[in-house]
C-alpha cells in the first residue's frame, strides 16, 4: 500500500484540530453507531480545556488505495520541541492557516522548522466561510512569508486548497461546490512525497514514547532505511553514544485511531516498538550486526528556567499524595525523558531543582499536568537564562504580536516601551490593530496579564523566540508590593474589610490562611503585614453608626501563569491539587527582615 507521512502544521485556534474531526468522520474511521466526540484529538483534559494541542499524535486514514500517516502537532512555540521531533517522521507539512488573520508568529516558527527540514508544504486557508475572510490577500502573505523563510523553488510552488474545516469541505476553487474534503485529500495524495525506500541495514529514530502497564516502554518512530521484523535482535544506541542489545517483542502500526500489530514494518513507515528496554526520545534501533547512529534531534535550546522544590509551608501535606523530593525528582525526570525541550538539573541544594523550558506556558503546562496527578510542590520565580556572545551578555529576545482593540494600541505601545520592546509593525484590520515588537523575554514575564487587566481581556497575545542579542538594560519590576498574612487561621470579613483601601486582594473570607502567605497586592511600593484573622469586638453597647454594612471587593483569581508571572525574586508559587498560593520564601517576618538586611549587607 501507498503510504504518506504528513504533519499538520497552524497557528494556535486556526482550526487544525475541528479539521482533523471531519477527515476522520469522512473517512468512515468511527464505527457505525460509535459516538463522535467533538476535538477527539485533544485527548487530555488540559488539551480540551484550553482548546490548544500540548502534544502530538498519529493517527492514519485511508484514502483510495493510499495510507495517509497524519501527526497532529502543537501550534504554540513553547511546544517546539515536540514540533521538532515529530517532524522527523514526516515526508511534508499540511500548513492551515485562518482566511482571515493569515500568517502568525506561531505558523512562521512551524513553517520554519518544516521547511530547514527541506519538507514539501501544501497549504489549506481554513474558515473562508467567516465574516471579512479575505483568503486572496492571506494567499498573497503565506507567498511572502515562504519567500522570507528561504524556501527553495520546489517549497514555493506550493498547491492550496480553501476550506472550512468545521463544515467539512474544501475546493480548490472558491467558486467550486461546497462538498467534502475530497479535494484535500487528494492534494496530499497527489503533492506529498512517499517515503524515500532506502535499503540496507536497519535504522529507526525514536521520536516519541508511550508506556503501556504490561509491556512498558514504547518506542514510536520511523523506519529511516532497512525494515524491521518482530522478534528480531537488534542493537539500541543511545543518545549519549553508549550501545545495549534488545529484542523486539512486538511490532504495530498505526491504524485510523488505534494501532495494528503486525510481524514486519517496512522502510518509510511509523510504528511503535515494545520490548526495547530502556529506549528514549533520540534513540536509534539499528541493525545489531552493523548499527549506524543516526543523527541527533537538534533542539532550540531553553530560555527560561525556575526552581521547583518540594512545599513546606505549614499545610504541607493536607492536598497532595507525592510531597517528597525524592517522589518530584523522578516526576521532573520523567517530564524531561519525553520532552527534549525541557531540561532539569540537581542544584547544589539536594531539594531544589532546575527547570528550564521554553517559557511560561511550557512550565505552566508541566506543573498543572503535575498537581492534577497529584503532586504538591514550590516554583519560584522564572528567570530568563542568559548567555555571552562575543564576551559580552546577551539574552533571549521573542517577537511578540499584540492583536488589540484600536483604543487601547497606544497604551499597548508605551508599556511594551516600558520593557524594552521595540516597535517593528503596525496593521489596522478594521476596528483591532495588530502591533508586532522585538522584546526581550524578560520583558514578557508579566506582559499579558497586565495588559489583559489594562484591556477588559479584549487582547489578543502571542510571541515566539527570535534570537540572541545583547543585553538590552534594566526592565522596570511589579511597581507594587504585597500584602502578607501575619498568622495561621481563617481569614474573617470585618478584617478584609478594614483593610480593603490598602490593596486588591487575591482571597476571600473564610479561607485558610497561614503567616507568610500572600494575600494581596498592596497599592504601595513597600510590602505590609496584616492581621486578616481579626474578628470584631463584641460589646453590649448599641450605636446606630457602629454597624455599617460591609461590602468587600471579589478577590483577584489568578490562573497559574499569571501567578507565575506576578512572583517576585523572595516569592514562592504553592503548587497543590487543590490550591494555588502565593507565599514569600521565609514565612516569618522577624527571619524574612534579617535574611534581606543580610542581603543588603552582601550587596554593599
Amino acid at each position: 500500500m501507498n503510504i504518506r507521512n504528513v504533519a499538520i502544521i497552524a497557528h494556535v485556534d486556526h482550526g487544525k484540530t475541528t479539521l482533523v474531526d471531519q477527515i476522520l468522520r469522512q473517512c468512515h474511521v468511527f464505527r457505525q453507531g460509535q459516538e463522535v466526540r467533538e476535538r477527539f484529538m485533544d485527548s487530555n483534559d488540559l488539551e480540551r480545556e484550553r482548546g490548544i494541542t500540548i502534544t502530538s499524535k498519529n493517527f492514519a486514514v485511508t484514502h483510495g488505495d493510499v495510507c495517509i500517516n497524519l501527526i497532529d502537532t502543537p501550534g504554540h512555540a513553547d511546544f517546539g520541541g515536540e514540533v521538532e521531533r515529530v517532524l522527523k517522521m514526516a515526508d511534508g507539512v499540511l500548513l492551515l492557516v485562518d482566511a482571515f488573520e493569515g500568517p502568525m508568529p506561531q505558523t512562521r516558527f512551524v513553517l520554519q522548522k518544516a521547511l530547514e527540514l527541506h519538507l514539501k508544504p501544501v497549504v489549506l486557508i481554513n474558515k473562508v466561510d467567516r465574516d471579512h475572510a479575505r483568503p486572496d490577500d492571506v494567499l498573497d502573505e503565506l507567498l511572502n512569508l515562504f519567500i522570507d523563510l528561504d524556501a527553495d523553488e520546489n517549497q514555493l510552488d506550493f498547491p492550496y486548497v480553501y476550506a472550512s474545516g468545521r463544515d467539512g469541505w474544501a475546493v480548490t476553487q472558491l467558486t467550486d461546490a461546497h462538498e467534502d474534503l475530497r479535494p484535500l485529500l487528494d492534494m496530499i495524495v497527489e503533492h506529498i512525497p512517499p517515503p524515500e525506500l532506502k535499503s540496507g541495514p536497519l535504522q529507526m529514530l525514536v521520536t516519541a514514547m508511550d508506556h503501556s502497564d504490561y509491556v512498558g516502554r514504547i518506542g514510536i518512530g520511523r523506519i529511516v532505511r532497512g525494515e524491521l521484523r518482530a522478534r528480531d535482535a537488534v542493537a539500541l544506541l543511545k543518545r549519549d553514544g553508549s550501545q545495549q542489545k534488545a529484542t523486539v517483542q512486538q511490532l504495530f502500526v498505526f491504524d485510523n485511531l488505534g494501532r495494528r500489530e503486525v510481524d514486519h514494518v517496512g522502510c518509510g513507515d511509523i510504528c511503535a516498538v515494545t520490548g526495547v528496554t530502556g529506549v528514549d526520545i533520540g534513540d536509534t534501533i539499528a541493525d545489531v550486526d552493523q548499527p549506524e547512529m543516526l543523527p541527533l534531534i537538534t533542539v532550540d535550546e531553553p530560555t527560561l528556567a525556575m526552581s521547583f522544590m518540594p512545599n513546606d509551608s505549614p499545610y504541607y501535606g493536607e492536598d497532595g499524595k507525592f510531597v517528597t523530593s525524592r517522589q518530584l525528582r523522578e516526576r521532573l525526570f520523567k517530564a524531561a525523558k519525553r520532552d527534549v525541550a525541557l531540561w532539569v538539573e540537581e542544584t547544589g541544594n539536594t531539594d531544589t531543582f532546575k527547570v528550564s523550558g521554553r517559557g511560561i506556558l511550557h512550565l505552566s503546562i508541566l506543573m498543572e499536568s503535575m498537581r492534577r496527578e497529584g503532586h504538591e510542590f514550590m516554583a519560584g520565580q522564572p528567570q530568563v537564562i542568559f548567555k555571552e556572545i562575543g564576551g559580552k551578555k546577551a539574552e533571549p529576545v521573542e517577537m511578540l504580536t499584540v492583536d488589540v482593540p484600536n483604543e487601547h494600541t497606544g497604551a499597548v505601545i508605551e508599556y511594551a516601551g516600558q520593557r524594552r520592546g521595540e516597535l517593528r509593525q503596525m496593521v489596522q484590520v478594521g476596528n483591532r490593530t495588530r502591533v508586532e515588537f522585538h522584546i526581550p523575554s524578560r520583558g514578557l514575564i508579566g506582559f499579558r496579564s497586565k495588559m489583559m487587566r489594562l484591556t477588559s481581556g479584549q487582547i489578543v497575545v502571542n510571541h515566539r523566540f527570535l534570537q540572541y542579542e545583547y543585553f538590552k538594560g534594566a526592565i522596570p519590576q511589579r511597581q507594587s508590593g504585597s500584602i502578607i498574612s501575619m498568622a495561621n487561621g481563617n481569614a474573617v470579613a470585618f478584617a478584609l474589610d478594614a483593610l480593603q483601601d490598602r490593596g486588591h486582594f487575591f482571597i476571600e473570607p473564610g479561607d485558610k490562611l497561614y503567616e507568610g502567605q500572600i494575600i494581596g497586592e498592596h497599592c504601595k511600593e513597600d510590602d505590609l503585614v496584616v492581621n486578616a484573622q481579626k474578628a470584631k469586638k463584641l460589646t453590649n453597647m448599641r450605636s446606630a453608626s457602629a454597624d455599617r454594612k460591609m461590602k468587600i471587593a471579589p478577590p483577584i483569581k489568578m490562573s497559574l501563569e499569571e501567578a507565575l508571572e506576578y512572583l517576585n525574586h523572595d516569592e514562592y508559587v504553592e503548587v497543590t491539587p487543590k490550591t494555588i498560593r502565593l507565599r514569600k520564601g521565609v514565612l516569618n517576618i522577624h527571619a524574612r527582615k534579617k535574611a534581606e538586611k543580610g542581603e543588603r549587607i552582601a550587596s554593599g
